[in-house]
């Protein structure tokens, strides 16, 4: 039986004999709103493009026949698409304060186009990698500012009832955008390679589809996402500074917060897990599930099943995990998440084939999302409100880092094929100390709960 936090957590609206479709209606209401319309338009396109380009570059780093891949490439592949995000994230408001938004989805998109298509004819002519890996990183750096500016215009073209509708909607679809981005990208790829053509197919779409999201974004007016005028706007350097000050002082408030802290470190290992178990696959793919041919397609496409079957295990999560809050509380699932992996990864790994590995696939996604939801709503719950946004900054940091982390502990352990057995057990001792490090927090909390309230807690 939930207990009243618990179903507060996960609390769906329900319906009364006049409300039955409650969730729908406000969709319904909310699609009829020009403004939100069109700036969905661009973070779909946008997103869209975004798989496309990403998926492009990983699938040119890892599978180029003229390349002779190592983790280590793969790992300067993955800093290269995750550190913008990581380092760029918390300063992007300042200057979204100071632009026009829509200015920036605009010229954002555009200049990603340019960068995605000085991308693709450096793959075209061979270039030197130092100069490839340039020219992506200005285009997910980019990118950081395009999806703030999408978030901070939202409330500028929708009512304020209607924002909890819209920042659901929205993410949600613009990620699964991206996955068919993604999905596109290793058609185009797949295609392009059977006729014979080089690379740089996808990166060439994606600069396509980039100038349609820039174009898209002159459907709004030009003032419509703000920012509005500010009396005083404190000079660049100063709202940088303080940025940086208030991310010091976020993390002196988790300090303050052992549960919301120790949560959000335990989603960094299973994260970094992910990250490190994500290579081995690529390099599976690449050198074991070939026909030989270190550019085969048939290693790009078991590459894309295994994508789309992690992407179905993230989904289970997400219908999954508030049942099993409800039963096993938040920390307590966190704690079965993280050993289910724990014993799981060894047997389906270690055989190195491509069926368990896509059975492990699945249940990674599963075992990765559920713990995350836990950890937002963990978060959400334990921070003040006037913390919450420079917190999550720090989270977003968080869980980039460690994939790229991950990346370089592959790079130092795995052979050019993906085969060690060290990393697998390395990966599963994390996931069973994380297990065991969340369920003593899990049962401390249930005990100081006890005591103080004389109910148990949800966490």
């Amino acid at each position: 039986m939930a207990t009243e936090p618990t179903q507060r957590m996960f609390h769906v609206k329900r319906s009364g004999p006049g409300q039955r479709d409650g969730t729908s209606g406000q969709l319904r209401v909310l699609l009829r709103v020009a403004g939100f319309r069109r700036l969905l338009t661009v973070r779909l396109l946008s997103q869209f493009g975004d798989g496309v380009f990403q998926v492009g570059l990983a699938t040119y780093v890892v599978f180029s026949p003229e390349q002779q891949t190592t983790p280590g490439d793969i790992a300067a592949a993955m800093a290269v698409l995750l550190l913008p995000y990581s380092l760029l994230g918390p300063f992007a408001g300042v200057l979204l304060d100071r632009w026009r938004r829509r200015q920036v989805l605009l010229h954002g998109n555009l200049l990603r186009s340019g960068m995605a298509l000085a991308t693709a004819v450096l793959v075209l002519v061979d270039a030197a990698d130092w100069l490839f890996y340039l020219a992506a990183l200005s285009v997910t750096a980019v990118n950081r500012f395009i999806l703030a500016g999408l978030s901070a215009g939202l409330p500028q073209v929708v009512e304020r009832d209607q924002l909890v509708i819209a920042n659901s909607l929205s993410p949600t679809a613009g990620t699964l955008a991206a996955t068919i981005g993604g999905g596109a990208s290793f058609v185009v790829q797949l295609v392009a390679r059977s006729q014979g053509a080089e690379d740089a197919a996808a990166l060439l779409l994606a600069a396509a589809v980039y100038v349609v999201a820039g174009l898209s974004a002159l459907a709004l007016q030009a003032h419509q996402l703000g920012p509005e005028k500010q009396p005083a706007m404190p000079r660049l350097a100063t709202a940088v500074a303080d940025s940086a000050r208030g991310l010091v002082a976020a993390l002196r408030h988790l300090g303050e917060r052992p549960v919301a802290a120790w949560t959000l470190a335990g989603v960094g290992v299973l994260r970094f897990c992910y990250g490190a178990l994500l290579v081995t696959v690529l390099m599976l793919a690449r050198y074991s599930w070939s026909d030989g041919n270190a550019g085969s397609n048939e290693g790009i496409a078991l590459l894309g099943v295994a994508v789309a079957v992690s992407g179905a295990g993230f989904f289970a999560a997400a219908l999954l995990t508030p049942w099993a809050v409800t039963r096993l509380g938040r920390l307590g699932w966190f704690a079965a998440c993280a050993g289910a992996a724990a014993v799981l990864v060894p047997p389906l790994g270690l055989t190195f084939r491509p069926l368990p590995v896509l059975v492990a696939a699945f249940l990674l996604g599963l075992v990765t999302q559920g713990p995350k939801i836990v950890t937002d709503t963990v978060v959400q719950s334990a921070v003040d409100d006037a913390f919450r946004g420079r917190v999550f900054s720090l989270y977003d940091m968080l869980f980039n880092i460690a994939f790229v982390g991950a990346a370089g502990l592959a790079a130092l352990i795995l052979p050019s094929d993906g085969r060690s057995a060290a990393l697998l057990l390395t990966v599963a001792v994390l996931y069973a100390l994380t297990a065991f490090t969340v369920h003593r927090l899990h049962r401390w909390t249930v005990s100081r709960e006890t005591v103080t309230s004389g109910q148990p807690t949800t966490l």
